[in-house]
């Protein structure tokens, strides 16, 4: 088994959805004694947001390449042959504002390409990334799985319908929530990680 623990959180040490992440991935080569592991911090190391250049080197062949397509795709390629190359991906989401950290879309903005994972065909889009298994471990100050709150949450519907459009739709969601909630903080991430079945 090949995982991908994609890291998106700047908060280091202290950031509660690395922490959950972490777990996911302590079980996962727990269970599969030879695993390999490849950990890829979207913090430290952002992808671009995307240009023009991009763009144009998206949808130009690649024996068309200008030295400057090659060079603003280099990116884009790695992300999706990484992508292609795993078995499991944990993403590790903290919500802010609502929704996923620039980080992320940044991410996925370089792996959603056209003709490389997904493509479009008389029948409508197909997803061309299967036979993945996908968690997110995703943490919040409040509650956003349930309650007056859930409409506000944007990370869980977003990422399920944008990887699911790849066609990644084996997804399963674990929450460290209520992280600013007095009478939930404390055990909130214990909850999370009990919770883990895989």
């Amino acid at each position: 088994m090949k995982i991908l623990h994609l890291i998106s959180s700047p908060r280091g040490g202290a950031s509660f959805s690395i922490k959950l992440g972490n777990a996911i991935v302590e079980k996962l080569q727990a269970a599969n004694p030879d695993s390999t592991l490849t950990t890829r911090n979207l913090a430290e190391s952002p992808f671009p947001h995307l240009e023009e250049v991009h763009i144009n080197s998206f949808f130009t062949p690649k024996e068309n390449h200008t030295p400057e397509f090659a060079e603003a795709i280099k990116h884009s390629d790695e992300a999706i042959a990484q992508l292609k190359d795993a078995d499991v991906l944990v993403i590790g989401v903290p919500l802010y504002n609502f929704g996923i950290p620039s980080t992320l879309k940044s991410w996925i903005d370089h792996i959603a390409r056209a003709g490389q994972t997904f493509s479009y065909s008389e029948n409508g889009p197909q997803g061309l990334v299967k036979n993945k298994k996908l968690y997110l471990a995703i943490s919040s100050g409040g509650v956003y799985s349930d309650g007056p709150m859930k409409a506000y949450d944007f990370t869980e519907s977003y990422l399920r319908s944008v990887l699911g459009f790849l066609g990644m739709t084996d997804v399963t969601v674990y929450r460290a929530e209520g992280l600013s909630v007095p009478d939930l903080k404390e055990v909130a991430l214990e909850k999370a990680i009990e919770s883990i079945a895989l």
